[in-house]
C-alpha cells in the first residue's frame, strides 16, 4: 500500500455526498495515476465535526460549504495551516478570491477551484494551464444550467416561467430558492472567476453588470422563433476598449452560432482568441455526481504536483458602455405614422433596424423588431423616447441579439 493522502472534507450535501463516495469507488485509479491512495478522514457539516481536529488530521482539504461564511475563514485557515485546497464554492472566489490566491501563494501551496465554473467542463483547467500564455480576447457561454433549462422548456412548449420554473424544482434542476440562478447571480460570479484567469486581472463580483430572466415572456419566445433566434442567458467577458468588460444577461442567438442548440441543463463555455480562433465546450452543468468529478479532477491534479499561478498580471479598467444588437418588443395603437416615429427616433439615435414584425391590428397591434449592433446607451436613450409615444400601450421590453453566427 502506498502512502495515502488523507482528505478533510467540509460539507456533505449532495456534492460533498457524492465526493466521498466518489473518492472510495475510485481510491485505486487515483492511486495508479499519483501513487497515493485518496482517504477522507473527516466531514465537517452543519451538525457534526471539528474544523480544527478535521484540519489537523488532514493533508488536504476540500471545501463544499457554499456561501462565504464561515467557508472563508476555513479556507484562509487551511492554506495557512499548509494544507492544499479545492473549493466549488463559486461566490467565495468571485467575492474574495484576491485574498485567498495572496494566502495560497504566501504558503505555497495551492487552491484549486474547477468545479466553481460549469460542473464537469474543464474551463477552468483549459483557461489556466493548455491557454495560460495565450492573449484571450473573450470568454462566454452558458454557465447555468437552471435558468438554461427553464429557457429551454419555455420554447419548446409556451409555458409561463412561472409554470416551468416550479417544473424544473420538482426536476431537481431548481433549488427551492432559485433566486441567485434567476436573477443571474451565480453565472455573474462564475464570469467574475473566468474573467480573472482569462485576463490576467483582478475582477469581483462587484465589476460584473447582470441580468436574469425573470421578465422573458412566452411572447418573447414565440416571436424569436418567427426571426430564427433561441434564448440563452449568456455570460460574457471579453477584451474592449482597453479595458475588459464582463456581464451577464439574457441574449437572443441566431441558428447558426454554436451556443444555440445547448439545450436543457447543459453548459457550454467557449474561448476566443487571435491564435485559436475559438474553442467551445459543454456538458452537463451541474449535479452531484459532475461536480463531484470536477472535484476529485483537482485533487489528483494536487496529488500530481501541478501547481498552476493565480498571479494578477495587470490591472484593467471595466468598460461599461459597449455595444450590441437588440430585439425590441413593442405593443401599439396601429394608427398610420407608428412605425415611422419609432424608426425615426431610433434613426436619430443612430441605431438602424434590422428586421421587423408585425401582428394585430387596431388597438392591439405589436411590433416587433432586431436592431443592428450600436452602442448600449444610445439605445437606451432611444427606448426611453420610445415609451413616450402616446401610441404606446405598453413599457418596451428588450432582450440583446448576438449576431454573429460561425457559419
Amino acid at each position: 500500500m502506498s502512502e495515502p493522502v488523507r482528505i478533510g472534507l467540509l460539507g456533505r450535501g449532495t456534492v460533498g455526498g457524492a465526493f466521498a463516495a466518489l473518492v472510495s469507488e475510485r481510491a485505486e485509479a487515483v492511486e495508479a495515476a499519483t501513487g497515493r491512495r485518496p482517504e477522507v478522514v473527516g466531514a465537517l457539516t452543519r451538525g457534526e465535526g471539528d474544523f480544527s481536529d478535521i484540519l489537523e488530521r488532514s493533508d488536504l482539504v476540500v471545501e463544499l460549504l457554499g456561501g462565504t461564511d464561515p467557508a472563508r475563514q476555513y479556507v484562509l485557515d487551511a492554506l495557512r495551516a499548509g494544507r492544499p485546497v479545492v473549493t466549488a464554492n463559486k461566490q467565495l472566489l468571485a467575492q474574495h478570491g484576491e485574498e485567498l490566491f495572496a494566502e495560497a501563494r504566501a504558503a505555497g501551496v495551492q487552491l484549486r477551484f474547477e468545479a466553481a465554473v460549469a460542473g464537469a467542463i474543464p474551463i477552468i483547467r483549459v483557461i489556466q494551464e493548455s491557454f495560460g500564455v495565450t492573449e484571450i480576447s473573450k470568454v462566454f457561454g452558458i454557465v447555468n444550467g437552471t435558468t438554461n433549462f427553464i429557457l429551454t422548456e419555455m420554447a419548446a412548449t409556451g409555458a409561463p416561467y412561472e409554470d416551468v420554473l416550479s417544473r424544473a424544482q420538482q426536476l431537481g434542476y431548481a433549488e427551492a430558492d432559485p433566486t441567485d440562478d434567476v436573477t443571474g447571480a451565480d453565472a455573474a460570479a462564475k464570469m467574475a472567476i473566468l474573467a480573472r484567469l482569462a485576463f490576467h486581472t483582478p475582477v469581483t463580483l462587484e465589476d460584473v453588470a447582470f441580468e436574469g430572466i425573470e421578465q422573458v415572456t412566452p411572447d418573447d419566445l414565440a416571436y424569436a422563433k418567427e426571426l430564427d433566434l433561441s434564448l440563452k442567458l449568456l455570460g460574457v467577458a471579453e477584451r474592449r476598449e482597453g479595458g475588459i468588460s464582463v456581464r451577464v444577461f439574457p441574449c437572443f442567438l441566431y441558428s447558426g452560432h454554436p451556443l444555440a442548440p445547448v439545450g436543457g441543463p447543459f453548459n457550454a463555455v467557449m474561448v476566443e482568441a487571435p491564435a485559436i480562433t475559438e474553442v467551445t465546450m459543454s456538458g452537463p452543468g451541474a449535479g452531484g455526481p459532475e461536480t463531484a468529478s470536477a472535484v476529485l479532477g483537482d485533487v489528483v491534479s494536487i496529488l500530481a504536483g501541478d501547481a498552476p499561478v493565480h498571479e494578477t498580471r495587470t490591472t484593467l479598467p471595466v468598460v461599461s458602455d459597449v455595444t450590441s444588437s437588440f430585439y425590441l418588443h413593442l405593443e401599439v395603437a396601429d394608427r398610420p405614422g407608428v412605425l415611422a416615429k419609432i424608426t425615426q427616433v431610433l434613426g436619430e439615435n443612430e441605431i438602424s433596424v434590422k428586421s421587423v414584425v408585425q401582428r394585430g391590428i387596431g388597438d392591439d397591434a405589436r411590433l416587433v423588431m432586431v436592431v443592428h449592433e450600436c452602442l448600449e446607451s444610445r439605445f437606451a436613450s432611444a427606448v426611453e423616447e420610445i415609451a413616450r409615444l402616446e401610441e404606446l400601450r405598453a413599457a418596451p421590453r428588450s432582450i440583446r441579439v448576438i449576431e454573429e453566427e460561425f457559419v
